[in-house]
C-alpha cells in the first residue's frame, strides 16, 4: 500500500504541475478515478469532458453525468459522428488511431473555449502490453496520461478508488462498441445499436463482464467461465435467444473460450 500511495502522490503532482486540466471522462474505473482526483487537485480548474458517439452506449453517457453531479464536477458534452471520421467506418486494424484524433481533437477545442492549457485521458500502465493504436494520436496530440505517468496499474486505480469510496471501483472494463465488429467488417449505425442493445439485455439480467462480438448475422456471446453455466438456464437463454434475434441476429453464439479483452486483436497475429 506505500507503494500505491506514492504512486497517488505523484498522481497529484502532475496535475498540479498541469494548472488545469480537461479530462477526457468515459465514467470507467480509470478515467472516474483521474477525474475524481484532478477535481480534489485543481478544483474547478478542470473540467470533465464527454464525447456523446455512436459507439458510447447511453447507460454509462447516464453514468458519466451522475458522477459529474455526485462530486460537483463540471461536465461538457460534445457530439461527435465517428461514422463521418475517415479511417472509421471502414474499421481497419488502425481505426482507434483515426477515432482518438478526431475525439480528442474536439476536446481539444471545448478545451480552449473554457480556457484550460491541458488535455488528459485515463490510460493505465496495463494499456501498454496490448495492441492499442490510440495511444499513438494520443502521443501526437500532446494529450498527457497522468495515471500512466504515475505508474498505476488497473489494479492500484481499484483499490485507489475503492479507498476513496467510488461505486467505480468495482466497475466491469468496458471498450467502444466499435471493438465488437472484426477489422475489415463496416461499422454501421445499426451493428453498433444491434450490439448496445445485446450487451444491456445481458446487463439486466445481473451478467457484469461480458462482450457481445458481431460476425456477420451471428452474435458471439463471451462470458467469463463462472457465467456461463448461469446463461444456460432455460428461462436466461431463452430469452436472450429470442431478444438476440429479434435485433436481427440469425445466428446466437456463446464462445467456449470465455471472456477475453482484445479478443478482436488475434486476427492481426
Amino acid at each position: 500500500m506505500t507503494d500505491i500511495k506514492a504512486k497517488e502522490k505523484r498522481l497529484e503532482e502532475i496535475l498540479a504541475q498541469a494548472g488545469s486540466i480537461a479530462v477526457a471522462f468515459s465514467a470507467g474505473v480509470d478515467s472516474s478515478y483521474l477525474a475524481y482526483t484532478a477535481h480534489r487537485v485543481l478544483g474547478d480548474r478542470m473540467a470533465a469532458v464527454t464525447v456523446n458517439a455512436p459507439s458510447f452506449p447511453a447507460r454509462e453517457l447516464e453514468e458519466s453525468v451522475q458522477f459529474c453531479k455526485e462530486y460537483g464536477i463540471k461536465q461538457v458534452i460534445c457530439d461527435i459522428d465517428q461514422l463521418a471520421v475517415s479511417g472509421f467506418r471502414e474499421n481497419p486494424p488502425d481505426r482507434c488511431y483515426h477515432c482518438k484524433k478526431a475525439i480528442f481533437g474536439i476536446i481539444r477545442q471545448t478545451a480552449e473555449q473554457n480556457g484550460i492549457a491541458c488535455i488528459a485521458e485515463g490510460s493505465n500502465t496495463d494499456d501498454v502490453s496490448d495492441y492499442r493504436p490510440g495511444l499513438k494520436a494520443i502521443d501526437e496530440l500532446g494529450v498527457i496520461s497522468p495515471l500512466r505517468m504515475a505508474g498505476l496499474s488497473k489494479s492500484d486505480i481499484r483499490t485507489l478508488s475503492k479507498e476513496a469510496g467510488l461505486d467505480s471501483w468495482d466497475k466491469p472494463s468496458f471498450a467502444c462498441l466499435a471493438t465488437r465488429i472484426p477489422y475489415g467488417d463496416e461499422i454501421t449505425s445499426e451493428k453498433l445499436r444491434m450490439t448496445e442493445l445485446a450487451e444491456q439485455r445481458l446487463f439486466e439480467h445481473g451478467f457484469t463482464q461480458f462482450r457481445v462480438r458481431v460476425h456477420g448475422d451471428t452474435a458471439r456471446i463471451e462470458l467469463p467461465q463462472e457465467d456461463m453455466p448461469r446463461i444456460l438456464d432455460t428461462d436466461i437463454r431463452s430469452d436472450v435467444n429470442g431478444y438476440f434475434t429479434q435485433l436481427g441476429f440469425r445466428y446466437i453464439s456463446l464462445d467456449l473460450g470465455g471472456y477475453m479483452t482484445g479478443s478482436m486483436n488475434r486476427q492481426l497475429k
